[in-house]
């Protein structure tokens, strides 16, 4: 019998620098009801504002590095920011967050996420120094 179900679970990455990691192993092995819901989504958000969470290509680590670079010229650091408390760091930030979202929904099919080929989840960390992140992820659909 199916029926429907919710769960929601907040779970703390380990400390990192900034850089876009890939976290989709670290994700689900703290959600293993996943593997109990033959359809639904996985929403995933992020309560922090200066990192973001994002999908992206898991094959070649130079797509991260890459990203990295990307965002510090669209966003540099170098500009003089008014709020810049917390640091020169801090201020790019949240602008970098701002463009690319703190959460994500991904597809549950069969009891996995239902990424493409080359797709996983990712953490875009914007600060230099090591900060612990949290994750709110809310799983909602169908359970076997």
């Amino acid at each position: 019998m199916t029926k429907m179900d919710i769960v929601q679970r907040s779970i703390t990455l380990s400390r990192r620098t900034k850089g876009f990691y890939i976290v989709t192993s670290e994700l689900t092995s703290k959600l293993p009801e996943i593997k109990n819901f033959s359809m639904g989504t996985l929403n995933l958000f992020i309560q922090h504002t200066s990192a973001a969470l994002t999908i992206n290509e898991n094959w070649d680590s130079d797509t991260r590095e890459d990203l990295r670079d990307i965002m510090d010229k669209v966003v540099p650091e170098s500009h003089s920011y008014r709020h810049n408390a917390e640091g020169l760091d801090d201020m790019p930030a949240h602008a970098k967050s701002s463009l690319i979202g703190p959460s994500l929904t991904i597809p549950i099919s069969n009891g996995q996420l239902n990424l493409g080929t080359w797709q996983d989840i990712q953490l875009a960390e914007f600060r230099r120094s090591p900060h612990s992140r949290t994750i709110v992820c809310t799983i909602q659909g169908l359970r076997s």
